[in-house]
C-alpha cells in the first residue's frame, strides 16, 4: 500500500515540476490529480502543506539553472555585468510588490472562498479555457507584430511594474502566475524568451515566500499541538521523496521552456488549456 502512494507522490512532483513553469496552471493539475488519485497516507493538512513544499524544490530549480545569471558577485563578471544583474534584482523585486501585497491581502479569502467552494472547480476550469483562448489570440495577432523589449535589459521600471500588476491575476485558481506574467509581457510588447525568463525570476521572492509562510503555520499548529498537524514517519519520507523529484524535473522544464521559446509560439499551450479545462469540467459534471 506505502508503494502505491509513493508512486502517487512521483506523478504529483512530476506534474508540479513541469505545470509550474508552463503556461498551463499548476493548480488545474494538481486538483484533478487529487480528486482521481487522493493521497490516503497524507493528512489533509499535511497534503496542503506538501504541495508547498515541491513548490519550493522547484523554485531551488530555478536558482539553480540561472545561478549564474542572477549572481551579482561573481568574479566572472565585470563591473558593468553586476551592475546589471543588480539592476535586474531591482526590476524583480518591482515587479514582485503588486502581487506580494494583493497576495497577502487576499490569499487565505480565495482559498476558503474560491478554491474550497463548490464552484471552484468550475472557475479553475473556466480560467483554463479563458487564458487559453487569449493565448491563441495574442499569438495569432503577435506573428504579424514586432516586439519592443527582448531582453530584461531593455526593461523600464514601469514594464517590471505593469507585469507585476498582471501577475496578480494568478490569484484566481487556474490562470497560472507564469501564464499571467508572459501574457501580460507579450500584451506590453516583450518576448516570449523575456517575459518567461523574468516570470521565473519573479518567482523566486514570491513562491518562495508563500511556499515558506505556509510550511511555517503548519509547524506552528503542529508544535501547538493542534488536532490533524502531527506528522508520520512516512509523510516525511514521501516529502522528502516528492520534493528531489520536483526539483529535477524543474530544471528539465526550464531548460525545456528556455529552449521552447527560441523557435515557438505559445499558441500550442493555448489549446491545450482549451482542452484541459474541457475535460475537467466535463469529469467533474459527470463524475463528481
Amino acid at each position: 500500500m506505502i508503494l502505491f502512494e509513493y508512486l502517487k507522490v512521483l506523478l504529483i512532483a512530476i506534474v508540479e515540476g513541469i505545470t509550474e513553469w508552463l503556461p498551463v496552471s499548476s493548480t488545474g493539475h494538481m486538483i484533478l490529480l487529487e480528486n482521481i488519485l487522493p493521497l490516503k497516507a497524507m493528512s489533509d493538512a499535511f497534503y496542503s502543506m506538501f504541495l508547498y513544499v515541491i513548490q519550493l524544490a522547484a523554485i531551488l530549480a530555478v536558482i539553480v539553472y540561472f545561478f549564474g545569471r542572477l549572481n551579482p558577485f561573481s568574479p566572472k563578471k565585470s563591473s558593468q555585468e553586476k551592475k546589471s544583474t543588480w539592476r535586474t534584482w531591482m526590476l524583480v523585486l518591482v515587479g514582485v510588490v503588486p502581487a506580494a501585497v494583493i497576495g497577502l491581502l487576499l490569499d487565505d479569502w480565495v482559498d476558503e472562498h474560491v478554491v474550497k467552494s463548490n464552484f471552484g472547480t468550475y472557475i479553475v476550469a473556466a480560467m483554463l479555457i479563458v487564458y487559453g483562448i487569449l493565448y491563441v489570440l495574442i499569438e495569432r495577432r503577435k506573428k504579424r507584430d514586432h516586439f519592443r523589449v527582448c531582453s530584461i535589459d531593455q526593461f523600464t521600471w514601469k514594464d517590471a511594474l505593469l507585469i507585476g500588476l498582471f501577475q496578480c491575476l494568478s490569484i484566481i485558481p487556474g490562470t497560472s502566475r507564469s501564464g499571467s506574467t508572459i501574457l501580460g509581457g507579450m500584451v506590453l510588447g516583450i518576448s516570449r524568451g523575456a517575459s518567461a525568463e523574468y516570470s521565473f525570476f519573479m518567482a523566486i521572492p514570491i513562491m518562495a515566500g508563500v511556499s515558506l509562510l505556509k510550511v511555517g503555520k503548519y509547524a506552528l499548529s503542529a508544535m501547538a499541538g493542534v488536532e490533524g498537524y502531527a506528522c508520520t514517519g512516512d509523510e516525511i519520507g514521501m516529502l522528502i521523496f516528492g520534493s528531489v523529484i520536483a526539483f529535477v524535473v524543474s530544471l528539465v522544464c526550464i531548460r525545456f521552456l528556455m529552449d521552447f521559446v527560441r523557435r515557438h509560439s505559445f499558441e500550442a499551450f493555448g489549446w491545450y488549456r482549451i482542452v484541459l479545462g474541457v475535460l475537467v469540467l466535463l469529469y467533474f459534471g459527470i463524475f463528481v
